[in-house]
């Protein structure tokens, strides 16, 4: 300060001052700029030495960089905000200071010590860590809490100067508190008291206008912007100190109108507030203005539905079609419940499509509405093919929306009557639904439930009408008034009853419609259920109803699970078996791993009880030990393919399957996951949105070794598969009861004079004994537990199936044998089934002849189904060859002929489908899993058997070709995309038959298969068969690549300059490839799954990029090229957002698929990184390239940014350098901005 009065009193110019200042610091070795002269200077300032040649020093240090203007403010705005009324000549001064400083382009600073020095000065200064809770020291992070400390302190000030109370809520404190008047020492003429009183109101006033306009001109900053956009996207670290911005916003819009009147420039209070909302809203992003300068007005910042009409838009939602479709497909359960999937899926696609709640809910009512109708006359068979449909409809669709309400209530809470957005989009929803009169036709086997609930909601608007208030008396029945019914009405009784809607809806116009005659409307009897649950006993006719009537709430099967649990001997068996009945077989109301949980205590009880020892068959109907363990534990089984060898869960190597199969391990941690998370979250309920007992669970894990014999089959069944059986001597307990076995099914070969022992004697598993005498009256059959019977079957089988080969056992007694065993005890299909499997897929047993001598033949059936099979595959634009020539006849596996000369003995009964169900799977699977090609023989051989499934078993049997045959798989793939892009375009709604309705069908069926049939239903029918799924994925890839280049040809060179909406032909081009994206990722996620995804990203996509390209795609051209690269970013892009949500809020999803992201995303990307670094060479074009590029980071920054936090900070920097290079500057910085806390300093020192 001495050097300072020094040269003021010498009348230096602040220039030389400045100089002057800078060679006393710099003979002191300070740094420069310097943080110890920035504290003496407004130490003094403020306000010891207060004088206009003061501040004159300062601003010209600033300027001189001899003092960082950031520090300075910083060490100002604390000192002089409290002091702005009194000192109302110093806030000017400040204000000019601040307008020329705090957006220039002089606040940055090279790293170092000094740097680090008047960081942690400015950090001190502004009392960031007691306002903010804020403990970082560096430069970038400061920077950004310092505009939000100046940006809200001036807030504060303009509202209190205007006479209101500042932005600061009940309970804050400022921390900047006002201190009492100083007198500012100016060197001016002295006037009279009152006029210096008037002329500092005067400025007093002009401070105010002045702040405000400061702090538009801070939040329209570009810089600014970006650094409260840092604060606002990093805010989750500690979010309850930075709701200060928040607070002081809702101030000025309950004060807006006053602010206006009171200040001059009142009209920049709008200005300043969209500015800050738009900084501080997440859909705030950048042009992709690679794509929009390429392909014209596609709008590609906007809604893609904003950009299509009639089909178009149906397009955008082809993932619910297709996912609907493979859902009910009873062949295979998922892990995670439908329920969760569509959950997240329908927030996914909601997301993606910027669509509102309503659409989002329209679209997928009529996707569920779209699966009924295409089966509404549905195949005979032995799967209840109309029955899933409808349980997707009325249950699970119905549930799936309820648990999105809820999320929406336990975030929002209950506003009073208020409706939320979300449950008022499904109401608008439904409402919609109403003018889809073609959609909503019901099944004739429904005719008569939806006239019911049609007159239910009549005699409601009549009763309402007649002032009646009583809600019991309104809905009293009056079986004089009837009314036409359809699918909506079954709809609106679904959520109704789930708490979704109330029953207003009843009242929505054109809702309720007189009728005239209706079709026969009897009421049906009373549930079983209902009786149940009434109180009355389990009698047996009771007992049969029940077991085959699936029940109708999961409330009803709590009850009678207590009762298995905890109630007599004798209602222990009689539940144990309802519970095994339809209601699990045909139930699609519960989740599969608590299913798993709720049965292995069944199966582990009954399996350890010993049968009567005049016990002689379960299949005659009487209930028993052996009957209840075996309808529960093939229940069990049917949840998992338990005949798989466990290597084949796994990710195999190129060619190999990559599915992620379900396994009881598997289940049981899915469950006990969902309910350590629901344990730890303990959600609030809300009443109104109440899903019941769906979601609740046992708060007790359930772990396999709680059931020893269980966990000892299970591992008994694995080794089995995966190695042939070794020996057992003669004393072991399981060659006893083998041997036990082999008496008893050999009971009628013993009386022709053939011993158990010769029978066996060149079995590896040397299960022998002495010859049984056959007249022996004493004659006992096995009566051990069932798990120790099912120990010792394979060695049986294996004995059985070795005396067959060698000739010793005829293939009839054989079939006999092996039906014996299971009428004895039906679990006994589960080691056939698993046995016969592992045999198959060894490939050592020989082939034999199906010539109806020594086994079945199908005879002209064969060729019959061959042909109908071709002819439905030719339809669907793919050819196959014939494997049967005529004049030879067709052979089989020898474990294969067994086992399917086994399963056509059984009788087509309906009290049997528990063993049904493992039969036709396991018939499926073993011929997929033979080189043979097997499934026409079997289809024909049970067609001959129940020729009423003829249509039924041709459709099963389409599966087989794609199984074996690349090029099949190919043409099937190739014939999906044409259909969804080549059918007529014609519609201008979301129904329109473009797409959706060309690609999988508006009915399969009409009076037996209905051709040409769609290819997209075969696809998702026999996708589970295919072998190479990398393949699959390569083959879809490269469809997306032909057709964007077909696109890009076809309408930039033969459409016409612009269309009737007013939009280029390359925008339609590219909203049309957008939709060819989402077909391709559609496609690929239900052939693949997440593994396939995982490739897709690591290797697929990133090995065509550095691939040279093909002839036909050889100089594409500008639009093409681009076309290309945008097509492949929105499929791949596609595909990860279906696996990793925009938002994944449930635990099970989280558990199965988001530990991965972070790694196959960071894979990916640096691999984007490597390239644009200059690591990585190209085969590409260099436009689809950048296209690709481009594309891709702009779809994650504006749908998925939390995929970037994720992603190593160098990774980022090359990404965003790389967009630069190609002026992608926005989109560079919207990179940066979303990468987190660790990329803050980066952004900060780009922009500075």
């Amino acid at each position: 300060m001495a050097a300072v009065k020094a040269s003021e009193a010498r009348g230096d110019p602040p220039l030389l001052r400045a100089v002057e200042l800078a060679r006393v610091v710099a003979g002191e070795g300070a740094g420069i700029p310097s943080a110890d002269l920035a504290g003496i200077l407004v130490s003094n300032l403020c306000f010891a030495h207060n004088s206009p040649s003061l501040w004159k020093l300062l601003g010209q240090a600033m300027a001189s960089r001899l003092l960082c203007p950031l520090h300075v403010l910083a060490l100002l705005t604390p000192r002089v905000l409290p002091q702005r009324r009194a000192q109302p000549e110093a806030y000017r001064l400040y204000l000019e200071l601040m307008k020329c400083n705090v957006t220039s382009s002089s606040l940055a600073m090279e790293a170092g010590p000094n740097r680090d020095k008047i960081t942690k000065s400015i950090a001190d200064a502004l009392h960031l860590s007691k306002i903010y809770g804020f403990c970082e020291t560096e430069f970038g992070h400061v920077v950004i809490m310092f505009v939000l400390a100046v940006v809200t302190i001036l807030i504060d000030s303009i509202l209190e100067d205007c006479g209101f109370p500042s932005g600061m809520t009940e309970g804050q404190e400022s921390i900047y508190a006002i201190e009492g008047p100083q007198p500012m020492d100016l060197d001016v003429k002295r006037v009279t008291m009152e006029n210096q009183n008037e002329h500092r109101e005067q400025l007093r006033q002009k401070n105010t206008v002045m702040a405000l306009d400061v702090l538009h001109m801070m939040v329209a900053d570009r810089k600014i912007q970006s650094f409260l956009r840092l604060i606002f996207l990093n805010m989750y670290v500690r979010p309850e100190k930075f709701s200060s911005l928040s607070q002081r916003l809702s101030s000025i819009e309950a004060h807006k109108v006053a602010l206006e009147t009171l200040l001059p420039s009142g009209h920049k209070i709008s200005d300043l507030l969209i500015n800050i909302r738009r900084v501080c809203n997440a859909e705030y992003q950048p042009n992709n203005k690679r794509i929009v300068d390429v392909l014209g007005n596609m709008r590609s910042g906007g809604s893609l539905l904003g950009q299509l009409t009639g089909a178009g838009r149906a397009a955008c939602w082809i993932i619910f079609d297709i996912y609907v479709e493979n859902a009910i497909d009873g062949k295979h359960l998922s892990g995670i419940s439908a329920i969760e999937v569509l959950k997240e899926m329908t927030k996914t696609l909601q997301v993606l499509n910027e669509a509102s709640w309503q659409e989002t809910f329209k679209a997928l009512w009529i996707s569920a509405l779209r699966l009924v109708q295409r089966a509404r006359e549905p195949l005979e068979g032995p799967i209840p093919h109309l029955d899933a449909r409808l349980c997707m409809l009325l249950a699970l669709i119905p549930l799936s929306v309820a648990a999105i309400l809820k999320e929406e209530s336990d975030v929002l809470g209950a506003e009073g009557s208020k409706i939320l957005p979300r449950r008022q989009g499904l109401v608008s929803s439904l409402q919609d639904l109403i003018q889809y009169s073609g959609l909503l036709v019901p099944p004739s086997s429904v005719v008569n439930a939806a006239n019911a609930a049609a007159s239910k909601a009549a005699i409601f608007k009549a009763n309402y009408k007649a002032g009646v208030v009583n809600p019991s008396m309104m809905a009293q029945t009056d079986s004089s008034m009837k009314a036409a019914g359809n699918m909506l009405h079954l709809i609106i009784e679904a959520c109704i009853s789930r708490n979704l809607i109330d029953t207003s809806a009843y009242l929505w116009p054109g809702y309720v419609v007189s009728s005239g005659p209706l079709k026969d409307t009897t009421l049906p009897q009373e549930s079983p259920w209902l009786i149940f649950i009434k109180g009355a006993p389990l009698s047996g006719p009771l007992i049969d109803a029940l077991v085959a009537t699936p029940a109708s709430s999961v409330g009803e099967l709590d009850k009678l699970y207590n009762i298995a649990a905890n109630g007599s001997e004798e209602e222990k068996t009689a539940a144990a078996k309802i519970l095994c009945g339809a209601s699990l077989v045909r139930g699609w109301n519960i989740q599969v791993p608590d299913v798993a949980a709720a049965l292995m205590p069944l199966c582990e009880t009954f399996g350890s009880i010993a049968p009567p020892p005049n016990h002689k068959s379960t299949i005659l109907g009487e209930t028993s030990v052996y009957s209840v363990f075996s309808c529960a534990f093939l229940c069990l089984l049917r949840l998992w393919k338990f005949y798989k060898p466990p290597q084949e869960y796994c990710l195999a190597g190129r060619g190999g399957s990559v599915r992620l199969e379900l396994t009881l391990d598997y289940l049981l941690l899915m469950r006990n996951n969902r309910i350590d998370f629901s344990n730890s979250s303990a959600p609030r309920r809300d009443s109104y949105n109440d899903m019941g007992s769906v979601n609740e669970v046992s708060s007790q894990p359930v772990y396999i070794d709680s059931f020893p014999k269980l966990r000892a089959w299970y591992f008994q069944n694995q080794a089995c598969i995966a190695s042939t059986l070794s020996g057992l001597c003669n004393k072991n307990p399981v060659h006893q009861v083998a041997n036990k076995i082999l008496s008893m099914i050999c009971r009628k070969i013993n009386k022709g004079g053939v011993s158990t022992g010769n029978l066996s004697s060149t079995s590896s598993s040397s299960v022998s004994g002495s010859s049984l005498n056959a007249s022996d009256d004493s004659f006992q059959r096995p009566a051990v537990p069932a798990w120790e019977f099912l120990e010792a079957v394979p060695f049986v089988l294996e004995a059985v199936l070795t005396a067959c080969a060698h000739g010793r056992l005829s293939s009839r007694d054989l079939t006999t044998s092996l039906r014996d065993l299971v009428d004895f005890l039906p679990a006994s299909l589960a080691a056939i089934v698993s046995y016969f499997s592992a045999e198959i897929t060894r490939g050592i047993w020989k082939a034999v002849p199906m010539n109806g001598i020594e086994w079945p033949s199908p005879g002209a059936s064969l060729h019959s189904i061959e042909a109908e099979i071709k002819e439905v595959l030719a339809s669907a634009g793919v050819q196959i060859h014939s494997c049967y020539p005529r004049g030879v006849p067709p052979m089989l596996p020898l474990p294969m002929a067994a086992l399917v000369s086994l399963t056509i003995t059984f009788k087509l009964d309906r009290s049997l489908e528990y063993i049904q169900g493992i039969i036709g799977q396991a018939l499926e699977n073993c011929a997929g899993g033979s080189s043979w090609p097997s499934m026409p023989i079997i289809g024909a051989l049970w067609a001959q058997k129940v020729r009423r499934w003829h249509d039924f078993i041709v459709l099963s049997c389409l599966r087989s070709p794609f199984g074996r045959d690349k090029d099949a798989v190919a043409q099937l793939v190739q014939s999906c995309f044409s259909s969804f892009l080549q059918s007529s375009s014609s519609g201008s709604d979301i129904t329109a038959n473009r797409g959706v309705g060309a690609l999988l069908g508006d009915s399969i069926t009409n009076q037996g298969l209905r051709l040409p049939m769609a290819p997209g239903f075969i696809y998702l029918r026999t996708c589970r068969t295919f072998h190479d799924t990398y393949f699959v994925s390569e083959v879809i890839l490269k469809q997306v690549i032909e057709w964007a280049h077909k696109l890009a040809n076809r309408l930039s060179f033969n459409g016409p300059p612009q269309l009737k909406s007013g939009r280029t032909p390359l925008s339609c081009a590219a909203s049309m490839a957008h939709q060819v994206a989402m077909l391709g990722g559609g496609l690929l996620c239900i052939a693949g799954g997440p593994l396939v995804v995982q490739v897709l990203y690591e290797e697929t996509l990133p090995t065509l990029l550095l691939s040279a390209r093909e002839e036909s795609l050889k100089d594409p051209g500008p639009v093409s090229s681009t076309l290309q690269g945008y097509a492949m970013a929105n499929m791949l892009f596609f595909c990860g957002s279906l696996l990793w949500g925009a938002d994944r809020t449930s635990p099970v999803m989280k558990l199965s698929f988001l530990s991965r992201r972070p790694r196959v995303v960071g894979t990916h990307m640096d691999f984007i990184a490597g390239v644009l670094d200059g690591h990585i060479l190209l085969g590409c074009d260099p436009g689809t390239w950048k296209a690709y590029v481009s594309r891709f980071v702009f779809l994650v920054v504006k749908f998925v940014p939390s995929w970037l936090l994720d992603i190593k900070l160098d990774t980022l920097k090359k990404i965003a350098a790389g967009l630069r290079s190609w002026h992608e500057h926005d989109l560079a910085l919207c990179v940066l901005e979303r990468g987190g806390t660790q990329a803050i300093s980066v952004v900060v020192e780009t922009l500075l």
